[in-house]
C-alpha cells in the first residue's frame, strides 16, 4: 500500500470506473479502492435477497417470487443510446469484449393521459395517434428539416444559424402545437425540462439526430440498448480494464481517508492505518462530502411484476417518458422496464422503476402517476436518496468528484460528467475516435 500512483480513484461506481479504465490505458498508475466488497457503488445491481435486505431489512423474499440469484436489480436504471456516447467509449477502449447487449424493445411517450410510441422519423411522425391529420404534416416538415440538417453545409440550414435561433423559434417556423412540442424535446431530444426551449436549437437537433441513427443502428423497436445481466456488469467491465492496463484493486478498505498538505493538495488516501500516496484523487460524492453541495433529490419506485407494462405493445423492455407539463410537475417522470430477456429477473417476471427529481418529502404520492401506468405488481419498494455536486477547484485541491446520479433511465449526461472529469484530470479531451482493440491487435 505504501506506493506512489498518478491517480487514486474512491468508489467503484460506473462514472469512477470508467475513468480509472481510461486512465489507465493511458498509462497513468491507478489504484482504485473501495469501503465496499462489491463493485459498483451507488449504481450497483441487486439480487432478491440483497434487495430484501435493503429495503425491508431481513433476507427472507417470498418464495413465489423465484429463485433470487435470478435477479440483478439495478439501483440506478438506465438505458444506453444506441449511438449515443457512452457506447462510443465501450468501443473506444474494447470494453465490449467483457459486455452483451441488446436492444430495449419499446420507446414510448405519456400523452393526455394515454401512452404513445414515439415517433423518430417523418414516416412514423404519419403513422402517430399522437398528432391530427394536418399536425402530422407539419411534425413531418420538421423531421425531414432534422434529418436532413448537416452542421457543415449550410444547403441544408434553409438560412437558419442554429447556433442563434432558440428551439422555440425554429419549432415555431414550423407551427407545432404544444402537445407535438412536448414529446420531441423530452421523448425524442432527452431534456429533462423546459429551459432548452430559450436556447440555440443546434443542440436539440443533434439531440434528435442521435434518436434517430440509434434507432437505426439496432433496426429495433427504439434506440436503446442495455447489456444482458443489468449495468452492475458495467463498472466490472472498466475495471478490467484497468487491471489489463496495471491499475491495482483493493475492494472492502474501510474509511478510505483523503489526506492534504498544508496547501490543501491532496497527497495521498490513509486505509486501515496505511498511506498510498497520489498526485490526484477521483471519486464519489460520499468521500468527500465537505467538497460537494446537495442540489436535489430523486423519488423513485421499484416494482417486481409478472406482466409487461401495459399499452407498450407487450414490451419486455421499454422506456416511458412522461413530460413534466401533463402532469404539472416542474420535472419530467421515467418508467423504466426490463425482464428475463435481459436475464435480470426469473422467467416471466418483470421489473419496473419509476423515478423522477422529488419535489415533495412523498415518494408514493409523487410517484403515482408512473405507478399507475404498470398494473398489478407483485412487490414495490419505494427509494428517495440525495443528489450532490461537487463545490471545490480541482486545480487547486487536485481533488475530482462526479456528481449525483440524476433521475433520467438513459446515460447521456451520465457520460458527460466523465468526459468532462476526464478533460479535467488530463488536460485533453478524450479521442473516440481512436479504436484501441485495433491498437491492442497491431501490438500484439
Amino acid at each position: 500500500m505504501d506506493e506512489e500512483y498518478d491517480v487514486i480513484v474512491l468508489g467503484t461506481g460506473l462514472k469512477e470506473c470508467i475513468l480509472s479504465g481510461l486512465l489507465s490505458v493511458d498509462g497513468l498508475k491507478v489504484l482504485h479502492m473501495d469501503r465496499n466488497d462489491y463493485y459498483g457503488g451507488e449504481s450497483t445491481s441487486l439480487n432478491l435477497i440483497q434487495l430484501w435486505k435493503r429495503f425491508r431489512g431481513n433476507d427472507k423474499p417470498p418464495a413465489h417470487l423465484g429463485s433470487s440469484r435470478d435477479y440483478n436489480v439495478d439501483m440506478i436504471p438506465k438505458f444506453m443510446m444506441a449511438n449515443g456516447t457512452l457506447v462510443r467509449v465501450l468501443i473506444h477502449t474494447d470494453v465490449t469484449k467483457y459486455l452483451y447487449f441488446k436492444a430495449v424493445d419499446g420507446s414510448y411517450v405519456f400523452n393526455k393521459g394515454k401512452v404513445h410510441k414515439v415517433p423518430a422519423t417523418d414516416m412514423e411522425a404519419l403513422k402517430s395517434p399522437l398528432m391530427g391529420i394536418f399536425e402530422k404534416r407539419r411534425a413531418r416538415k420538421f423531421f425531414i428539416y432534422v434529418q436532413d440538417y448537416d452542421e457543415k453545409d449550410p444547403k441544408t440550414h434553409e438560412g437558419l444559424d442554429l447556433t442563434r435561433v432558440t428551439t422555440r423559434e425554429l419549432i415555431a417556423k414550423y407551427g407545432l402545437d404544444d402537445n407535438t412540442v412536448d414529446f420531441i424535446g423530452h421523448a425524442l431530444a432527452l431534456h429533462r425540462d423546459d429551459r432548452y426551449l430559450n436556447e440555440p436549437a443546434l443542440d436539440t437537433v443533434k439531440r434528435m439526430k442521435l434518436y434517430a441513427e440509434s434507432l437505426a443502428r439496432f433496426q429495433g423497436g427504439s434506440p436503446y440498448i442495455y447489456p444482458l445481466y443489468g449495468l452492475g456488469e458495467l463498472p466490472q467491465a472498466f475495471a478490467r480494464l484497468s487491471a489489463v492496463y496495471g491499475g491495482t484493486y483493493m475492494l472492502n478498505k474501510p474509511e478510505c481517508k483523503v489526506e492534504f498538505n498544508e496547501e490543501g493538495k491532496v497527497i495521498g488516501v490513509t486505509s486501515e492505518g496505511e498511506t498510498a500516496r497520489c498526485k490526484k484523487v477521483v471519486c464519489d460524492p460520499s468521500y468527500l462530502p465537505n467538497k460537494v453541495r446537495k442540489v436535489g433529490r430523486v423519488a423513485r419506485a421499484i416494482a417486481i411484476m409478472s406482466h409487461p407494462i401495459p399499452n407498450t405493445n407487450d414490451s419486455h423492455s421499454v422506456q416511458v417518458i412522461l413530460p413534466q407539463k401533463q402532469l404539472g410537475r416542474k420535472s419530467d417522470m421515467y418508467l423504466f422496464c426490463c425482464s428475463y430477456s435481459h436475464n435480470v429477473a426469473p422467467k416471466g417476471k418483470f421489473i419496473a422503476f419509476v423515478s423522477t427529481e422529488a419535489e415533495t418529502d412523498h415518494p408514493e404520492t409523487e410517484l403515482k402517476p408512473g405507478i399507475d401506468l404498470l398494473g398489478p405488481v407483485d412487490e414495490i419498494f419505494f427509494d428517495i436518496y440525495d443528489r450532490y455536486e461537487p463545490v471545490n477547484e480541482p486545480s487547486l485541491d487536485n481533488c475530482f468528484i462526479s456528481t449525483s446520479y440524476d433521475a433520467t433511465t438513459h446515460f447521456e449526461s451520465t457520460v458527460m460528467d466523465v468526459l468532462n472529469m476526464y478533460t479535467l484530470i488530463t488536460g485533453k479531451v478524450l479521442d473516440l475516435s481512436v479504436d484501441l482493440s485495433a491498437a491492442s491487435a497491431a501490438e500484439e
